[in-house]
């Protein structure tokens, strides 16, 4: 592609929906500052990300790349939301094998940027050679990336980090006072993920190779937020660390409730019902959905539970009769639902979240209240991040195997809902929609990084 005095960037997200979807939002803020994008990614995940608006279609170029087959990997597994946690490492396989093809692309494509994810650790040096510069974007807050380290610890394979307990532990480069560190049942499945790690390449080299080779390191975040941390991730990596702010999702980007999912909504009073979802990928066990079950049941609050239906149901995993008692105030759905849609309406006044980033960046948007159930990756340390702004609470587990009772559920619902001891938890998290919803200043941080985007093409 000729370059016509128009910034040409290319993105190039891993293979999750929590990835694509706010990479194809960064794409869309980016062609409407004038900015031509070429999006990136396998076919089928082409087809998952929202619609590019019409008055920018000419600007955003969605380029197929097929993905390499894996043994081991389902067939049409594109994504992580397709496989079993414990096959993660085999899509980074696949993920891995599209290193030649990208090169291809990009000689053909010609572009002044190419801003990619965590796990393209090979796609720096081949920028290079290309004379394309390199923007590591993340989509982790900047306590995780702080938490993790420098790059000089995550390419030396964490270091002195060897053991659980070592993550268990807030490391000597972070602020005094901070709370930033893992649980042990947290850490260790994640760590029990990895074992095997059939791509070759350690997720600490993948972040440490992403961050060390990178001009820069964009975060989906902002300084408002966490002031500390992003100072900190400035003197660790020694090179710009740019906010690009929330990047919230449009409402119209997103489809319309179910008639049955909204009648129901519209039936119930202001700020009274609790939204219950768990991602595209955290894997509940059935004690957990049990114990979930009982505590939804026993405290007394009105909600709406999202269950899976990928890899297995978790509807056959309720206990018997539980949609019968919870009757009208409880509302179960099965399937996937337009979040946005549900967490903007005026009935919904709080979130048990899993605590994935993009989940906590659209509840947040919209001033709901968090309860905190964190199960794998990142989660636990953003369960952290809220709890040390007063904008969420966790249910009390066992720190060991991470179980916990229905009593404690049922406590932290009513708490954060209703109870005057959670009052000011709902207003810190009403604040909070004037920083994650702000228009204005998320367009204000972007409109920094789009400067900086210009002011250092081809260095």
């Amino acid at each position: 592609m000729e370059n016509d005095g128009v910034l040409h960037v290319v993105v190039f997200p891993w293979l999750a929906l929590g990835h694509l979807i706010p990479f194809a939002r960064l794409a869309t803020c980016l062609a409407h500052k004038g900015l031509t994008v070429s999006f990136v990614s396998t076919p089928r995940n082409l087809s998952r990300i929202p619609k590019i608006p019409p008055h920018l279609s000419s600007a955003v170029n969605l380029v197929a790349v097929p993905l390499p087959h894996v043994d081991g990997l389902p067939d049409g597994a594109e994504a992580s939301s397709d496989v079993p946690y414990n096959k993660q490492q085999l899509l980074k396989k696949a993920f891995d094998s599209l290193e030649s093809p990208l090169a291809a692309l990009l000689r053909d494509l010609n572009p002044d940027w190419i801003i990619y994810d965590y796990a393209s650790h090979w796609l720096p040096p081949l920028a290079a050679e290309l004379c394309v510069s390199c923007a590591f974007f993340s989509l982790f807050t900047a306590a995780f990336l702080a938490f993790i380290g420098p790059p000089s610890v995550l390419i030396g394979c964490g270091g002195s980090r060897s053991t659980v307990e070592d993550f268990t532990e807030v490391p000597e480069w972070m602020p005094p006072g901070s709370n930033i560190a893992f649980r042990y049942h947290e850490i260790k499945k994640s760590l029990d993920g990895a074992t095997g790690n059939e791509s070759g390449t350690p997720d600490t080299i993948r972040f440490g190779t992403a961050i060390e080779e990178s001009v820069a390191v964009a975060i989906r975040s902002s300084p408002e937020l966490e002031p500390e941390l992003f100072d900190l991730l400035a003197r660790l990596y020694k090179k710009p660390v740019i906010p690009v702010g929330f990047l919230p999702p449009l409402m119209e980007d997103t489809e319309e409730l179910s008639g049955d999912i909204r009648e129901w909504l519209d039936k119930q009073s202001s700020n009274s019902v609790l939204y219950v979802a768990f991602g595209t990928e955290a894997t509940l066990s059935q004690d957990d959905v049990t114990e979930l079950a009982f505590g939804l049941e026993q405290s007394g609050i009105p909600f709406l539970w999202i269950l899976r239906t990928s890899h297995r149901s978790e509807s056959g995993m309720l206990p018997a009769g539980f949609k019968e008692r919870v009757g009208g105030r409880g509302m179960v759905h099965e399937g996937w639902v337009p979040q946005v849609k549900i967490l903007s309406h005026d009935s919904v006044g709080g979130c048990l979240s899993h605590c994935g980033w993009n989940s906590i960046i659209e509840g947040l948007g919209f001033g709901r209240v968090m309860i905190l159930f964190p199960v794998v990756n990142d989660q636990g340390l953003n369960a952290r991040l809220l709890e040390e702004k007063k904008v969420g609470i966790e249910i009390e587990r066992n720190e060991r195997d991470g179980s916990f009772r229905r009593e404690s559920v049922a406590e932290s619902v009513r708490s954060a809902m209703a109870a005057s001891s959670g009052e000011l938890l709902r207003e810190k998290a009403m604040e909070m929609k004037g920083l994650f919803g702000d228009e204005d200043k998320n367009v204000r941080q972007l409109d920094e990084f789009v400067q900086f985007l210009r002011a250092n093409r081809n260095k």
